[in-house]
């Protein structure tokens, strides 16, 4: 998996004071110098992608920093851990759903999908996965669909945090019906 992007706590508090701007303003050069000032180029050499790339990082890294996991079971983590990274963007949902559409443009899907993928190891890295087969690529493969589908739903109008919370916690029994019915299959 690539590396994460470069990490600095000016880019951190570059992308901080972005965020209230991005939500009517975007990702763009302008906000982004309105918002860090004329050295704004320099930490951010790629535009908005790497702004965004760099968001979803420190995202993940709050996420990882902030979820209380303490005696929870595996699911329960990756639960808890989902829940804290969109509590962490619910005041920036607007600014989510500029960032989302600008990753699913042809030229960024690939890094839009190398950051997905980073989320995603990093909820299982955080929940305590230690996995290193088979199971390391399923887990991974799993929960993209799960997280995906939630962070989805989530961007919808009018759909809550609660109602969002609600949809992750289907998807995730849903998971657990597949699991214990492939155990059963594997049995007879």
């Amino acid at each position: 998996m690539r590396q994460p992007p470069e990490r600095s706590a000016e880019r951190d508090a570059a992308i901080d004071a972005l965020l209230p701007l991005a939500a009517t303003h975007g990702f763009g050069a302008a906000a982004l110098r309105a918002a860090a000032g004329p050295d704004a180029d320099l930490l951010f050499p790629g535009g908005a992608t790497d702004v965004i790339e760099a968001w979803i990082d420190l995202t993940d890294r709050r996420m990882a920093a902030d979820a209380v996991l303490d005696g929870l079971g595996l699911t329960k983590r990756v639960r808890t851990l989902v829940a804290t990274r969109l509590e962490l963007l619910e005041p920036h949902k607007q600014a989510v759903r500029r960032a989302a559409a600008l990753l699913a443009l042809p030229h960024n899907a690939a890094l839009g999908a190398r950051c997905t993928a980073r989320t995603v190891d990093a909820i299982w890295v955080a929940a305590g996965d230690t996995s290193a087969d088979f199971n390391w690529y399923t887990k991974r493969a799993i929960l993209l669909g799960v997280y995906t589908s939630t962070l989805f739903y989530w961007l919808q109008p009018n759909v809550s945090l609660d109602h969002t919370l609600a949809f992750l916690d289907r998807r995730l029994a849903g998971v657990g019906r597949i699991g214990r019915l492939t155990a059963r299959l594997r049995a007879a």
